[in-house]
């Protein structure tokens, strides 16, 4: 056995359908008695319906929560916690709500509960991210790291189709990356295929009804599961290409992991053997990057950065930007294969 190092990263998690009335109970936990819920504009009536629940331990709502944590909403949010008194946040929402908490947490310490109504997996990691200047820039802190995650199943049940399924891809792609991560164990392999049995399960059930609460419950567990696999191994090249599309030239962040995943898959395949052979097993398919990718295209995820807005004349400076900085990655990095890279996910083709 590869000699391994393996330090938990624990969130207080709640997990089952109508979880969230326990809120107020947790909260009571953990000693918060005035605490800010964070949403997006879009989903300010579902951060008020939880302002609601808390009553007094709420002391308000902010609805400002973007795409890639501009470094102005932060800056933002930031003041409006520290002009209400609040001595914790309650993210209710995605990747970019969770952002926002993880902003403040940075600056201030103060503790998150987190009500993910997606798929992101960000509620189980210390990562964060901010976008200043046109770049995204990520860390780590544990500071940042929620200290209990409601899952709720019910509050995905009007996350839209589409959004779910590339939410699910995006959970996917959490667990892929972590199973040639360079610093991985077998409890973290474990639950990477436990992620990708669960999701490859779900997805399609959501398809035929996404109503389903058998397969919301068993997407969110996978979820879970994919999403503390991200937070305790560093993750390569895909999630790295995924980062500059999306704080550089502003693409949605789920729909670009499911366009971008087959081909980074395929570039770091002939150095992953063993994780590739989890992959298969786990998602019952035989040539993963190509398999994936058909199976995005069955579900109707998006498979091409230019239907996502990018522009073929930006594909230089993307390709530039991700050798810009070193970081571990099963295969080496090479400007032009990167190119290519970049050209068969823009037009949507099958990975090489």
């Amino acid at each position: 056995m590869t000699p391994f190092i393996y330090s938990a990263q624990s969130s207080r998690i709640i997990f089952g359908a109508g979880s969230l009335a326990g809120l107020p109970a947790e909260l009571k936990v953990l000693g918060i008695s005035k605490a800010l819920v964070l949403t997006t504009p879009q989903q300010a009536a579902l951060g008020e319906r939880v302002a609601t629940l808390l009553a007094a331990r709420s002391v308000g709502v902010f609805s400002g929560a973007v795409m890639h944590v501009p470094i102005e909403a932060a800056v933002e949010a930031r003041a409006v916690a520290a002009q209400l008194g609040a001595d914790g946040c309650i993210a209710v929402g995605g990747g970019s709500t969770l952002g926002l908490a993880k902003a403040i947490a940075l600056t201030s310490s103060l503790p998150i509960v987190a009500v993910p109504t997606t798929y992101a997996g960000s509620e189980v990691t210390p990562i964060y991210g901010l976008t200043e200047g046109g770049l995204k820039k990520t860390g780590r802190d544990l500071r940042v790291l929620p200290r209990s995650v409601i899952y709720d199943p019910e509050l995905t049940l009007t996350l839209p189709y589409s959004m779910s399924i590339t939410s699910g891809m995006n959970a996917i792609a959490h667990a892929a990356e972590g199973l040639y991560a360079q610093d991985g164990s077998p409890i973290i392999a474990l639950m990477a295929a436990e992620a990708l049995r669960a999701l490859a399960d779900a997805l399609p059930r959501i398809q035929v009804n996404p109503h389903d609460i058998a397969a919301r419950s068993e997407a969110l567990y996978g979820a879970w599961l994919a999403g503390t696999v991200l937070g305790h191994v560093s993750m390569g090249l895909h999630h790295k290409l995924c980062h500059t599309l999306g704080g550089s030239f502003s693409l949605p962040h789920a729909e670009t992991h499911s366009a971008i995943l087959p081909h980074a898959l395929a570039y770091n395949a002939s150095a992953a053997s063993q994780a590739m052979k989890i992959m298969a097993r786990a998602l019952g398919i035989d040539r993963v990057p190509q398999d994936l990718h058909g199976l995005a295209c069955r579900l109707g995820a998006p498979t091409s950065l230019r239907s996502l807005g990018m522009l073929e004349d930006d594909l230089d400076l993307a390709a530039d930007l991700a050798v810009q900085t070193p970081y571990p990655n099963p295969c080496a990095l090479h400007r032009e294969a990167l190119r290519e890279l970049l050209q068969r996910a823009w037009e949507g083709a099958p990975p090489a």
